[in-house]
């Protein structure tokens, strides 16, 4: 299963999604169902509704940029940031830096030393989340192409993303 990002910006004003609030709030390190993802002013945005996937969900690393890959040998690769960087544009909203991501499926977690390891996502076929957006939104997807690391199983597949109304 791939693992992919979402952010969420809102408003006229562009409340960006800030991991680190939702941390404060939440006092753990990784969302549960009933707990909320919050922008940098400390609106809830989201609510974790459902995980039917074992997790984990990374929410430590940055997206992933062009030097990133640049320092991997791999210039002009596909990268979340600049994914999100061109979605944004394509809505008029422009930012100085690309806000904290989820990243949903991304098996990355902290070691007893304090490091981070990446392994390959153990989420399997048909593994999803629910989130409930708390407020209008402008949600941004993207795909992780990681394809040079272990992150992705060593395959990256496609996602399915749904969006219903409140019932």
């Amino acid at each position: 299963m791939r693992c992919w990002q979402d952010r969420a910006v809102s408003g006229p004003d562009v409340h960006r999604f800030r991991e680190i609030h939702a941390r404060t709030c939440s006092q753990r390190l990784f969302r549960k169902p009933g707990d909320h993802f919050y922008s940098a002013g400390g609106k809830i945005m989201l609510t974790l509704i459902e995980d039917a996937s074992p997790g984990p969900h990374d929410m430590l690393y940055p997206a992933c940029d062009s030097a990133l890959y640049e320092r991997a040998g791999l210039p002009n690769h596909p990268n979340c940031r600049d994914n999100l960087m061109t979605a944004l544009a394509g809505e008029g909203i422009e930012l100085p830096f690309a806000p904290d991501p989820v990243d949903l499926f991304q098996n990355s977690l902290p070691q007893p030393d304090g490091t981070l390891v990446v392994e390959a996502s153990n989420n399997p076929p048909g593994g999803y989340v629910t989130l409930r957006a708390e407020q209008d939104l402008l949600l941004v997807v993207t795909a992780c192409s990681v394809d040079h690391h272990p992150t992705n199983g060593d395959a990256c597949t496609e996602i399915e993303v749904e969006i219903s109304s409140a019932a």
